[in-house]
């Protein structure tokens, strides 16, 4: 059974008040489409056909190779939409059709529905097998109406329900695995609505009245979620939340509480490794086994290898070697590189910047452009003054020097291993191995000074 899938993501998505298409909106990390297409990956040979209309370039832009495409240019309906698909489905027996805005639905329940059609395809009146689900709240979908022998007789859109039909509590989200040679015969001639649209629930009429088979299967209730607005984009993403802190908490993470823990599902984690509250972990982060994360640390596209810990700070495209430590309140920024076992205490911050293993940068100390030896000690108040409001120059500090406190380093400079300021030093020129330099602007302890003191 060769299968392949049909993604609705064309419409415009008016009632999300938003510039950006409705399926570009991102869910933890990812768009919204991105949850659809991984969802069916792993079930089809065949690439997927996403349907797009409004949006289209970003859309396109964002999926790249990983589908096949048809452009719906008037929004004429679920039928009309699958009908542009119908050309790129020729070598195919089966036709999964799910929706971009459906973010929820997951690889095993769309697994259970194609295992479902599987176990029947050999009756030859087989036509489509359908998902179904039952809940108290309708939200609009569509009912399904059974016979008497318990099979599907007909769908109704709530519009178009009788007083006893909105009573019925089994609804249809809409997703469908078709056989295709049925499906292509049948799809042209889906009839056009009252609203001049065509709906693929008249393909479950037009298959009853042909006295072919339809089953179905059951589908949990956080899966078959559509994203209509905004309200029900953070509704789908706390679900999503839940799902993403279970899965990294049954792989050996602990999630002190992850309800106000938030982690994309673009992020790895490590076992034995700890969140506290408040932590937000975004994007390409991977971070170790045994690190401590928070309380309320953001962490964005950066790695930290084992036995890290980050404390109320915020690192963003930054390294940490094992065993590195940040915070209370610092700040890693685009480029920075904590070497293994580094110490940086509160409020301090680095951009673009190496520190060797073993620095301590104690506190209330900036370090930009620079690169600093092994065991370094980096006095509080420190900074490297990189910037000359033209250019940004590097600062280069050797093994084992000692930088004083509220030195401060005017690039480009270098200085030597061993070396060391004074405290309060503007230190203008290189300063040689072992050397010790102090004052404004910093001079060499002469022999002489050195008497005299």
């Amino acid at each position: 059974m060769k299968t392949s899938a049909v993604i609705l993501a064309a419409g415009y998505g008016t009632r999300m008040k938003s510039d950006l298409p409705k399926v570009m909106h991102p869910l933890l990390g990812r768009p919204m489409i991105d949850w659809a297409l991984r969802a069916v990956e792993p079930l089809i040979a065949a690439l997927p056909v996403v349907v797009v209309g409004y949006g289209q370039e970003l859309v396109r832009s964002f999926v790249g190779e990983r589908a096949l495409y048809a452009e719906q240019q008037e929004l004429l309906g679920t039928g009309h939409a699958v009908l542009q698909a119908l050309p790129q489905l020729d070598a195919v027996d089966t036709v999964l059709v799910t929706y971009a805005d459906m973010p929820l639905l997951t690889s095993a329940t769309l697994h259970k529905l194609l295992a479902l059609y599987a176990a029947h395809q050999h009756d030859p009146a087989l036509a489509l097998a359908m998902l179904t689900f039952t809940r108290d709240n309708p939200q609009g979908f569509g009912r399904i109406v059974r016979g008497a022998n318990g099979e599907v007789s007909a769908i109704v859109e709530e519009v178009d329900c009788t007083p006893a039909q909105l009573q019925i509590r089994e609804l249809n989200p809409g997703v469908y695995c078709f056989n295709a040679a049925w499906l292509r015969r049948n799809l042209p001639a889906v009839p056009k609505s009252a609203k001049g649209e065509y709906y693929l629930t008249d393909l479950v009429a037009m298959a009853v009245k042909q006295g072919r088979s339809i089953v179905t299967a059951d589908a949990p209730l956080d899966d078959v979620y559509g994203v209509n607005n905004r309200l029900h984009l953070a509704e789908a993403e706390a679900i999503l939340r839940r799902r993403v802190a279970e899965r990294h908490m049954l792989a050996g993470v602990t999630i002190i509480d992850p309800a106000t823990t938030y982690i994309e599902d673009t992020v790895e984690i490590g076992a034995d490794t700890t969140l506290w509250p408040g932590c937000v972990l975004r994007g390409a982060t991977v971070i170790g086994r045994h690190c401590t994360i928070g309380p309320y640390s953001q962490i964005v596209d950066s790695v930290l290898a084992d036995g890290c810990r980050a404390v109320y700070s915020v690192l963003e495209q930054a390294r940490m070697d094992a065993h590195a430590e940040i915070g209370p309140f610092g700040r890693l920024r685009k480029g920075a590189h904590l070497g293994e076992g580094v110490h940086m205490g509160n409020f301090g911050e680095v951009k673009d910047s190496y520190l060797g293993p073993g620095v301590k940068m104690g506190h209330f100390s900036y370090i930009g452009n620079a690169e600093v030896g092994a065991n370094v000690n980096i006095g509080a108040g420190t900074i490297t003054c990189n910037y000359d409001g033209v250019h940004k120059s590097k600062t280069v500090i050797g093994d084992n020097a000692f930088i004083g406190s509220d030195t401060m380093l005017v690039a480009p400079i270098t200085v030597g291993e061993g070396a060391r300021t004074g405290a309060g030093a503007v230190v203008t020129h290189d300063v040689p191995a072992h050397t010790t330099v102090y004052g404004v602007p910093a001079r060499l302890r002469t022999d002489a000074a050195r008497a005299a003191e």
